[in-house]
């Protein structure tokens, strides 16, 4: 093969293609018309003498030489992409540039007031655009969609990168009147009525089983070991929703130390230790190596670093 003669469009029609794994829609994240991005696929198939893309009942599935050369054809592109990008500062006191930030409920109450006030200060004209895990995929962060997606992750593609933004534990919020607080023991605990609140990973989400511990996270884990189990009265995917119920009725809400704190001089609210252990968890932010040497992308890194630092 004379390198020579390569089109370098095949390989980012060719890096497109096996994201999207569908023509019409490569041809839309390129902006070219779809009989255009079909005679790309033409042309990569005459080039690397294979399939490259397989219509299944599925839909279009890569072929092995194409999973082969995926990662090889994307390595080449970030470097050229990291290369050849104009080297400025960021200019955050006159930028316009909006943030899209995914963000579970729990990142999104901790930070997101703070992070906007830094922003507000120091780049008031950008604009802080925060989504929900429902409304973004990998996909979307790995092609630079999303600038940032902070959450509590488990498995991640090893193309992102990522940072530890803290470890947090947990504490129990009850309302200031509620009997409870004379004597919380782990007996009191499992006898009251509890708020159950979390927010998962990508994806949309499903209904919730109270019998179902492994889905249930940390705190009914941690109850597990015990060989216990808590009365779950209300499910919610919102912390601000459970910290409202949780002073409106006589019920425990057990949550991140750092969301709870939010409220820490609220009167109605008493904020007690959990009489049990529950291992701590730690929360990251992970971003596309598309977007890794973006001068804009390196400031709001540094920017939500120092406000999760400030946080308490």
């Amino acid at each position: 093969m004379n390198i020579s003669k390569i089109d370098l469009n095949l390989l980012v029609y060719l890096d497109t293609l096996l994201r999207e794994c569908n023509v019409t829609r490569a041809a839309n994240q390129l902006s070219i018309t779809q009989p255009a991005m079909s005679n790309g696929l033409k042309r990569l198939r005459n080039l690397f003498n294979d399939p490259i893309l397989v219509r299944t009942s599925e839909g279009m599935v890569p072929t092995e030489r194409a999973l082969e050369l995926q990662p090889v054809i994307r390595g080449i592109l970030m470097t050229l992409e990291e290369t050849l990008a104009p080297n400025r500062e960021f200019e955050a006191a006159s930028s316009n540039r909006v943030f899209r930030i995914m963000a579970s409920d729990y990142a999104a109450s901790t930070l997101a007031p703070k992070l906007l006030n830094k922003l507000h200060e120091e780049a008031p004209d950008t604009t802080l655009d925060i989504l929900t895990p429902s409304d973004v995929t990998f996909h979307d962060v790995e092609n630079g969609k999303v600038d940032m997606a902070i959450n509590r992750f488990e498995n991640l593609p090893q193309s992102f990168h990522h940072k530890r933004i803290w470890k947090d534990s947990f504490c129990c919020l009850v309302k200031s009147d509620n009997p409870i607080i004379a004597n919380f023991t782990l007996d009191a605990y499992l006898k009251s009525r509890h708020i159950w609140v979390s927010k998962t990973g990508f994806g949309v989400g499903v209904g919730m089983d109270p019998a179902d511990v492994q889905k249930l996270g940390w705190v009914d884990e941690a109850l597990a070991h015990f060989g216990k189990h808590r009365n779950i009265a209300t499910f919610t995917r919102n912390y601000h929703v459970a910290i409202h119920l949780a002073k409106e009725q006589n019920l425990v809400a057990t949550l991140p130390s750092k969301a709870a704190n939010i409220y820490r001089d609220d009167p109605t609210l008493s904020v007690l230790e959990p009489p049990f252990p529950i291992p701590p968890f730690e929360l990251d932010m992970i971003w596309s190596p598309l977007l890794h040497r973006d001068a804009s992308h390196i400031w709001l890194r540094q920017k939500i670093a120092e406000v999760a630092q400030s946080l308490i």
